[in-house]
């Protein structure tokens, strides 16, 4: 190769190398870098608006079923929570929508209070008809839904035709952090239960309450940080239940019964001040 030569491909490779980092090419690769977060932050707030309504609807489900104290028909209020949980889930569908294909993790602090509400939600609907604790898998298991799609879409993920089967799993701390707020709906069923009368279902719910108090201690500080700041919040609702069992059991002959949902919860507010609640 001559000199000439040489020199020549030292030149054509300079005007490559100077062609690929040219202004053009380095702003091209930025608006795609942009792009692609635009498209990241609009997801990131459409779940956070996902799970606002899954809160919204949760709560009304949790009030709805507060109302199984004073009612003759618990069954009628049990169906009537059904229906509005099956309203959570299609708006659960939609965050599952958005995911596929996603890292879960990536997106998990949008929708993570919304799950955790509808998990207190769902527990406190199946510990009314059931009297015990569900599972995580029993609540992933009715997280599962069947989307329509055009026949031609390569991304079917079942032999269905025009149909496919997309799947939600709750974390294991999204379910955890809804059961340490489901705690605080009991010691509400509680004080309700007395005002009307049933003093049989408190000592079940501080049973209940205690096994739950039981589980969580087991798990201590090598759970995650979120569960062990809720497990102060926990103790008081089991506090609050122990005391009115006690009262029950000790003063219950005392204490007309349309005034014992007063005297708990006189009983609790001062608890709440002992302990610097506001």
């Amino acid at each position: 190769m001559s000199k000439k030569e040489g020199e020549g491909c030292v030149r054509g490779r300079k005007q490559e190398s100077a062609s690929e980092t040219s202004p053009s090419s380095v702003l091209s690769t930025f608006k795609t870098f942009q792009q692609e977060l635009d498209t990241r932050h609009d997801k990131h707030e459409r779940l956070v608006k996902i799970s606002r309504d899954i809160t919204i609807e949760s709560k009304r489900t949790i009030f709805l079923l507060h109302r199984v104290t004073s009612v003759t028909n618990v069954e009628e209020v049990l169906a009537e929570a059904d229906a509005k949980l099956d309203g959570v889930r299609m708006k659960i569908s939609q965050i599952a929508e958005e995911l596929r294909g996603e890292d879960l993790f990536q997106f998990h602090r949008a929708f993570t209070p919304g799950i955790q509400e509808y998990v207190e939600a769902v527990s406190f609907q199946h510990f009314i008809r059931h009297r015990s604790l569900i599972s995580l898998e029993e609540v992933n298991s009715k997280l599962v839904f069947l989307k329509d799609h055009k026949a031609e879409d390569k991304d079917s993920c079942t032999g269905l035709q025009g149909a496919q089967v997309l799947t939600f799993q709750v974390t294991p701390t999204d379910y955890l952090l809804g059961i340490a707020d489901l705690t605080g709906e009991l010691m509400r069923m509680c004080i309700n239960s007395v005002g009307n009368g049933d003093i049989d279902t408190p000592f079940q719910l501080g049973q209940f309450l205690r096994e739950i108090h039981d589980g969580f201690s087991y798990i201590g500080n090598t759970g995650p940080y979120e569960v062990s700041k809720k497990l102060y919040t926990l103790k008081q609702s089991l506090g609050k239940v122990e005391d009115a069992c006690y009262t029950l059991r000790v003063r219950g002959s005392e204490i007309p019964k349309h005034m014992l949902a007063d005297v708990f919860t006189t009983r609790a507010a001062l608890i709440d001040t002992e302990d610097g609640v506001s």
